[in-house]
């Protein structure tokens, strides 16, 4: 007996929250954010859902939570994109194929009573977040902010009809002792050309990232599942990101005081995350600064330059400005992540720096 119910308020969000901590308890992978940050963030305070649609359901299974998902009506997306396509997140299941078939239904009939044909996902919340199934790399742990899952996923959408919408990759490398000659190079033609870098400031913190908005919304617009980022969006961000942030490693561009370029690393705090399992307290605190020692790899999780300043060297000038960051805090790893699997100038230039590809992740789609 499978029952699949709203979960938008009280123990049924809870249950929603907690459900992964249950189906992952004996993952030594597992990397949860912690669970009062999710409170706020699958609530009206997280601005996703002022703009969009969003419903949360968990599923029953002869009274037993089994699983979680929710269904995303994107209005951006429908604006922007040419396509009638509605999206389901925040997937989550035991290994059963009733259990994830129940919530998959669920989902697809929110999005058809919309008038949408097409079902998408997963995305939490949308391409701007963590998005996709984790297909290949289970045997390296997840970084900060990117999907994690068991294998059986893959199989639970396949028996459903779902098939393969587009693959995103992910790239690590250890970092080098010097940089390749030619990104030197080239970032000094950048410099030549009146091109700086500058690091955030954190006092300007919502400034400097409303400047990424502008620098992310040009140069992604043509990207596959593009949404722009709104202003109360990237307030919100700031707040997130502002414990996590060395300033140093998110870098902005500029040529005459305009923002053409931003680069962002953070650190992979999942070592953190996964001491603290989601709880703060004291305890927690105590294992959560033992295990700051230990953070040594980071992610790249932002990169973009405006359209008309690419190939004039501002990529160079910024991963060669980074880079001398990097060395100096004794970071041994960096993730490239994500890439989408048909943007090969973007693979070809993180290729230059030694990195090789070491995880996939898939979002799947189905007519409804």
């Amino acid at each position: 007996m499978i029952e699949v119910i709203e979960a938008q308020k009280g123990e049924h969000l809870n249950a929603f929250i907690l459900f992964p901590f249950e189906l992952y308890k004996n993952d030594p992978f597992y990397s949860p954010l912690l669970i009062k940050d999710q409170k706020i963030y699958f609530s009206h305070e997280n601005p996703f859902f002022r703009h969009e649609k969003v419903r949360l359901y968990i599923a029953l299974k002869d009274g037993r939570v089994s699983g979680r998902i929710a269904s995303i009506i994107n209005y951006r997306h429908l604006s922007i994109h040419n396509e009638k396509v509605g999206f389901f997140g925040f997937f989550e299941s035991i290994n059963d194929p009733e259990v994830s078939g129940a919530l998959l239904k669920r989902i697809a009939e929110d999005l058809k009573e919309a008038g949408l044909e097409l079902m998408r996902g997963p995305m939490n919340f949308s391409t701007n977040e963590e998005c996709g199934f984790l297909i290949e790399g289970f045997e390296e742990p997840p970084m900060l902010l990117t999907p994690y899952n068991p294998p059986y996923y893959n199989d639970l959408m396949n028996v459903d009809g779902l098939h393969k919408s587009k693959d995103l990759f992910a790239y690590i490398t250890d970092v080098p002792s010097s940089l390749d000659e030619k990104v030197n190079r080239v970032a000094e033609i950048a410099e030549k050309r009146g091109v700086t870098v500058r690091k955030v400031n954190m006092d300007r913190l919502e400034e400097d990232l409303l400047s990424f908005k502008l620098i992310y919304n040009e140069a992604w617009k043509n990207n596959w599942g593009f949404i722009p980022f709104l202003d109360d969006e990237i307030r919100y961000m700031a707040h997130q990101l502002k414990s996590i942030i060395i300033p140093e490693l998110m870098l902005i561009a500029e040529y005459k005081d305009e923002p053409v370029g931003f680069l962002g690393l953070i650190p992979d705090y999942n070592v953190v995350l996964r001491v603290m399992k989601g709880r703060l307290n004291p305890l927690t605190l105590l294992k959560a600064l033992l295990a700051m020692r230990k953070v040594k790899a980071l992610r790249l999780l932002l990169l973009g330059i405006v359209p008309r300043f690419r190939n004039r060297g501002v990529d160079a000038l910024l991963f060669r400005e980074g880079f001398k960051e990097v060395q100096k805090r004794g970071f041994k790893k960096v993730e490239f992540s994500w890439i989408l699997e048909d943007n090969i100038q973007v693979q070809r230039l993180v290729e230059l720096t030694g990195a090789r590809l070491y995880k996939k992740f898939r979002i799947y789609e189905k007519r409804i």
